[in-house]
């Protein structure tokens, strides 16, 4: 019987050790590499029965990526983003309390969850997936710059059928690179996440267009891109 216990101990030991290993693979790498596809892309190119539908992606550097671009996400997704280590945990708590009351599963991912989710996790809600991406999340926070986490979501995030990363969503729904983007097209864009495929930032309905405008609000309430400036530091 202790010859058994040792062994499963061994095995359970050997298995996590293994686990940690690859986890570090996957995710240390990419602190320099650009993650040349992503679970979600697999996911929407498995799953789109569409012969026309192909994936469409540019990626831009942190300096390609203007910089009220990114304030516009930072203030939809997640205003805390430069001050907590991947988890909000009033949000956190917010969303367990709703759960009591109806039942389900709201979302409460920060930016650096989203990258984890994104990138390595399949995109039906279940605890098995929000365990192994905190795991990740943990993984990114500890490895990356909060400037290259910003990076990799503005260049993963979906804006539309096949439409990833804010270059081709600028150019999918406006007809104009992301350098040439105005404060209200990328506050547009902003919010439409975390539901991309609901809405038309070209053609936004009202409460799009109410959404933008908080959004443009909130960009000035924090102070404008001078807020973001830490983040090229860290």
């Amino acid at each position: 019987m202790r010859r058994l216990l040792r062994l499963t101990f061994r095995y359970l030991f050997l298995a996590l050790l293994a686990w940690v290993l690859l986890s570090l693979l996957l995710v240390v790498p990419l602190k320099w590499i650009n993650p040349p596809i992503t679970m979600v892309m697999i996911d929407r190119w498995i799953n789109n029965s569409s012969e026309d539908f192909k994936l469409r992606q540019t990626w831009l550097s942190w300096d390609e990526i203007p910089t009220h671009a990114t304030l516009a996400v930072v203030a939809s997704e997640d205003q805390l983003f430069p001050f907590h280590r991947g988890f909000d945990m009033n949000a956190i708590q917010q969303a367990l309390r709703e759960r009591e009351r109806r039942g389900q599963l709201r979302g409460a991912s920060t930016i650096s969850q989203q990258v984890a989710r994104n990138l390595y996790l399949w995109t039906s809600r279940s605890w098995i997936r929000k365990a192994i991406e905190a795991w990740f999340t943990l993984l990114i926070e500890l490895t990356w710059s909060k400037q290259r986490i910003l990076e990799v979501y503005l260049n993963i995030a979906e804006w539309g059928p096949g439409v990833f990363g804010i270059e081709e969503a600028s150019l999918h729904h406006f007809g104009r690179p992301a350098a040439q983007l105005t404060p209200m097209q990328a506050a547009l864009l902003a919010s439409t996440l975390p539901s991309p495929l609901r809405y038309d930032p070209a053609n936004p309905a009202n409460h799009l267009r109410n959404r933008a405008n908080w959004n443009l609000e909130q960009q000035r309430r924090l102070g404008g891109a001078q807020w973001l400036a830490p983040l090229n530091e860290r």
